[in-house]
């Protein structure tokens, strides 16, 4: 790879990569620490919590197994997905905080500057992405989000603890009493509090603290869901992808190295049902059913539109070079994660350790394969095989070989927990067919609300069960205190898409602005039980003290309930 022009490094600016932690010297040597609430997780769920928490008075430990924490927004690579209302109200005010500090983040660099009418817009959009009305690169949203935990790290009340891994628990009974992690240097360190909040990927908290949860799709005859199959199937995930991120440099040559398995993943053929046109994983035709055969998605780099179908470049783009001053040397940098390097021939839980191992090394081949084919065989416009020009970012996400310090899931274990929303919950068809009464069909009503949340439909990705993508209508819903309670565990809080949701319904509630809602109300729930000394269920179960709850939320920017004319 060609040394990088030093201008390509203009968004460094102001990035904390491991920033302020909070911790002394002696608590990173220390075999245990302790704080009023323990967030196991650092993506967009735990930093969430963690601001929730400490608004309500309590002392956190947060801890994130890379160095960067943001999750999905920053170790992922994976720019937001929101819904259509989302610039005027249907998410917290600290997640409209967070999205507002990447656009500052942009307008106050001057080397290169915004253009002025880019700078003027209030909307602005540094990639111009189509997937997001704000996509921007992954070290923004980190700069971002290190900003907003610094008052809280200074002031002594939030510890951060990275590359840190939970390995293990000690539960007793119905109570959480301790999580021991994996530190950098290969060390245990126990870390004991009041609260335990599982904020991980994957719900890791569940299986060592012996928490129930599910797994993979549950069986119609369980959840009544029309969609759902005859059979309950654990490893039923959706799929994963590792995100990686590319310029373009016309007349050069940046082809990398033929990956391991390019020709598996060149001649694959997703076994899918219902089956799909796309023959094979790498082309233009996008793996969902009911395609007739002809090119769905164009591809070119070149310029933001395309000859067939809508341009993938531009889809996650999350710098639009054309948005900064002539001549400061800045160019288009693209976010690809696409159906084509989605990894659906098996699951990250629900296997052996190995086996997941095994997925998740796979999984890297079959980005790099992709990769290998846009620059030596993807079909042009023009006629052409292959753009030698794209280049890999390892910069951009933080890596020596390109990729993302990890992959994008989309499917956690799930709680099983006091209240599971289910399809009929949430779904547009569902909720229309059952509608009797006047004006739309709505979302159902939970009186425990705690957030908002809604996408453009109920999104499932092929997944490792062999079941081929699919989505359905969803209506602007709530998400429930009770989703985030498990059924028997008293001090254990879901605080990321480990909530209680179905295989279905994870679908609408994965993706960034639910999850950091999730996470928001279950730091600021465990925050008020430390404050009150009041039970989460018992916050549930009072109307009093639940009132008195969901009027902190409120007061915080948290809305609970959508307008009556949001329909979707």
């Amino acid at each position: 790879m060609n040394p990088m022009d030093r201008r390509d490094f203009f968004w460094f600016t102001g990035a904390t990569v491991g920033g302020v932690t909070g911790l002394t010297a002696a608590d990173e040597k220390a075999a245990e620490l302790s704080a009023d609430v323990v967030v196991i997780g650092g993506g967009l769920g735990g930093c969430a919590a963690a601001l929730g928490a400490v608004r309500e008075g309590a002392t956190v430990i947060m801890t994130e197994e890379t160095d960067w924490i943001g999750g999905q927004l920053t170790a992922q690579a994976v720019p937001p997905d929101e819904h259509k209302y989302i610039e005027k109200f249907g998410c917290p005010a600290e997640y409209r905080r967070l999205r507002n500090g990447a656009r500052d983040f942009y307008r106050r660099q001057t080397t290169p500057a915004l253009v002025p009418a880019a700078r003027n817009n209030p909307l602005l959009n540094p990639g111009n992405g189509w997937v997001s009305r704000v996509c921007a690169e992954p070290r923004v949203w980190l700069t971002v989000l290190e900003a907003m935990l610094e008052p809280a790290v200074k002031a002594g009340t939030l510890r951060i603890l990275r590359d840190w891994t939970p390995v293990s628990a000690d539960a007793a009974g119905d109570k959480v009493r301790a999580v021991t992690g994996r530190t950098r240097d290969g060390k245990a360190q126990t870390l004991t509090g009041k609260y335990f909040l599982d904020a991980t990927e994957q719900g890791d908290l569940l299986p060592l603290t012996g928490t129930e949860f599910v797994t993979g799709s549950e069986a119609q005859s369980e959840t009544k869901e029309p969609s759902a199959g005859p059979v309950a199937r654990p490893a039923n995930v959706q799929s994963f992808t590792w995100v990686f991120a590319l310029d373009h440099r016309p007349g050069e040559d940046h082809t990398i190295a033929k990956p391991a398995g390019y020709e598996f993943w060149r001649d694959h053929e997703p076994n899918l049902n219902p089956p799909t046109a796309a023959k094979r994983q790498l082309s233009w035709l996008y793996p969902t059913p009911g395609d007739d055969g002809k090119p769905r998605l164009g591809f070119d780099p070149t310029r933001d539109g395309a000859e067939y179908g809508p341009n993938l470049w531009t889809y996650r783009r999350a710098v639009d070079a054309k948005l900064f001053a002539p001549g400061a040397g800045v160019r288009d940098i693209s976010l690809i994660n696409w159906g084509q390097n989605d990894y659906h021939l098996g699951p990250l839980h629900a296997v052996p350790a190995a086996e997941a191992a095994r997925h998740l090394d796979r999984g890297r081949q079959l980005s790099l394969a992709l990769l290998y084919w846009l620059q030596t065989a993807a079909p042009r416009p023009d006629g052409k095989l292959g753009w030698p020009g794209l280049r890999l970012r390892p910069d951009v996400v933080g890596t020596e070989d390109g990729l993302a310090k990890r992959p994008y899931i989309r499917e956690s274990r799930r709680l099983k927990a006091e209240v599971t929303v289910l399809e009929q919950h949430v779904s547009k068809p569902v909720r229309e067919a059952e509608h009797t009464g006047k004006g739309p069909a709505r979302a159902a009503w939970f009186a425990d609300t705690i957030g908002v949340g809604l996408y453009l439909y109920i999104d499932i990705h092929a997944s490792a069960g062999g079941d081929n993508g699919r989505g359905t209508g969803v209506l602007p819903f709530q998400i429930p205190l009770g989703a985030l309670l498990p059924r028997r565990v008293e001090n254990l809080l879901a605080a990321s898409k480990n909530l209680g949701v179905t295989h279905i319904t994870n679908g609408c509630f994965r993706l960034h602005t639910v999850e950091w809602g999730i996470g928001e109300a279950a730091g600021a729930l465990a925050g008020f039980c430390v404050r009150t000394g009041e039970l989460p269920r018992k916050v549930r179960a009072d109307k009093t003290v639940l009132d008195d709850f969901q009027k902190r939320l409120k007061n915080s920017g948290v809305e609970l309930e959508w307008p009556v004319d949001a329909t979707n």
